[in-house]
């Protein structure tokens, strides 16, 4: 492939990463939320209920700035905490599942509605190209996200 290209799709990636944090800064905002805590929400959306201490070896986050967004939530009702029942002294995060899609629903609305028409515009076997990349795309950053952790 031409150098010159490959030059320009990384820096179109680059330009929609930037522009991906700036639109969930202002989801957050509106949602009155700091930064891009509500993509946290997401881990525990995707994952689970799970213990501060998952939360933050997955987030990277310290535990200190865990248990600060763990409040955060609880004080918006998006998550509520609750004492394993093996082990009361273990903390478990429960999503509230309901709150949360009921506060970002609205302001995901319009950006889910273009961006399903814009993957719709492309054909089944564009569509795979997509799929190929963001799958590697994604593979390459936890391999780069191991590789910190191990040094």
């Amino acid at each position: 492939m031409d150098a010159e290209l490959i030059t320009l799709i990384r820096k179109l990636s680059q330009q929609y990463a930037y522009t991906s944090i700036q639109m969930h800064e202002a989801i957050a905002r509106k949602a009155g939320l700091p930064g891009t805590d509500h993509k946290y929400l997401g881990f525990l959306m995707v994952q689970g209920q799970m213990t501060a201490g998952e939360l933050a070896s997955l987030t990277g986050l310290t535990t200190g700035a865990v248990t600060g967004l763990i409040d955060r939530f609880e004080k918006k009702k998006l998550v509520k905490r609750r004492f394993a029942e093996d082990d009361r002294r273990k903390v478990i995060i429960e999503p509230i599942t309901k709150n949360i899609m009921a506060l970002f629903s609205p302001l995901y609305k319009n950006f889910r509605s273009k961006s399903e028409e814009l993957i719709g515009s492309f054909s089944n076997r564009e569509t795979k190209v997509l799929e190929t990349y963001f799958l590697k795309a994604v593979e390459i950053m936890n391999e780069t996200i191991n590789d910190l952790k191990d040094k």
